[in-house]
């Protein structure tokens, strides 16, 4: 069928009037969910895509980017989206965030709808399981954080810099004995990497490795203490300043203060409640500022891909 409908067309395809699609288009509550499905899917079916001049309809902005993050209540995607937020306010863009959960199919119904919405670009943090054909479809105008990919302009993290740091920071106080505590290695970047870091250290300095992974949660965390935990346990690293928190309530109901903590977030609350917890700073808020100027390059014209690794904050 051909793309190039106009939203009278669409009207007269679902049976319905050209201020029924509107109303469709800018997401109206007031549209029955019958209706709402039977021009969706005429939209869907047809490849239509919205005229610039609807996105006025969206509440006045011509310019509308879309951040879909994985989970809300995380510290450290929070800390990118304030920054990129700021950024993205500042040029004159309206945002909408959208929660992915993990899942690569919601990431996708996400997209759907946002590609319905004729939105300008999108940012999207990356998971393992993350559908990057999906995005390749937006033509230079989507970013992945946190994930590095050759075939979507990508911020990554240093995952190895960030536990190496973690780990010489240790060495030079003397510390030895090295525990870690991570994520589970079907996680690519934070479990995989991060763990990967930890065994080459270990390897590197002759240090027999002991560690555990579980879910990227403070229980879970917590749990695992006792796994890893010995006589001669020194310190222990964690993959995230979420794992840290499990550890520390961990240690303090074991009396084994004596053992130090580090951690990967930078998180200021980490810091005022544990002032002698070491937490490596991944530059989050630097990421977060890069992938915006980025996806605004984009949007203006620039076709090129980027592919950038953001350095642990000294």
């Amino acid at each position: 069928m051909n793309k190039k409908l106009t939203i009278l067309d669409i009207a007269r395809l679902a049976g319905v009037g050209k201020s029924t699609v509107s109303r469709v288009l800018t997401n109206d509550p007031k549209v029955k969910p019958d209706t709402r499905a039977k021009v969706e899917k005429v939209i869907a079916d047809s490849g239509y895509v919205p005229l610039k001049s609807a996105q006025s309809m969206r509440g006045g902005s011509q310019r509308v980017v879309g951040v879909i993050i994985s989970r809300l209540d995380s510290p450290s995607e929070n800390k990118a989206v304030g920054s990129m937020l700021q950024v993205l306010y500042q040029s004159g863009y309206d945002v909408v965030i959208m929660e992915s959960q993990f899942d690569s199919e919601k990431t996708n119904e996400h997209l759907t709808v946002l590609k319905r919405r004729n939105v300008d670009g999108v940012i999207v943090f990356g998971f393992s399981e993350l559908d990057l054909s999906q995005l390749s479809q937006w033509q230079n105008r989507a970013i992945v954080i946190a994930m590095d990919t050759q075939k979507i302009s990508s911020i990554n993290y240093d995952n190895k810099g960030v536990i190496t740091k973690a780990l010489d920071y240790l060495q030079a106080q003397s510390i030895q004995a090295i525990a870690y505590i991570g994520v589970n290695v079907r996680d690519r970047t934070t479990g995989r990497l991060r763990l990967d870091a930890y065994l080459e250290w270990c390897h590197e300095h002759d240090i027999e490795p002991n560690y555990q992974t579980g879910d990227l949660h403070h229980e879970s965390a917590y749990q695992l203490v006792d796994q890893i935990l010995t006589a001669k346990t020194q310190a222990i690293v964690c993959a995230s300043d979420t794992l840290a928190l499990g550890v520390i309530k961990r240690l303090q109901e074991l009396d084994r203060e004596d053992i130090s903590v580090t951690g990967v977030g930078g998180s200021e609350l980490l810091s005022f409640l544990f002032p002698k917890v070491f937490s490596v700073d991944p530059g989050y808020t630097q990421a977060g500022v890069k992938a915006a100027k980025l996806l605004i390059s984009q949007i203006n014209g620039d076709e090129s891909r980027s592919h950038i690794t953001q350095s642990p904050i000294s």
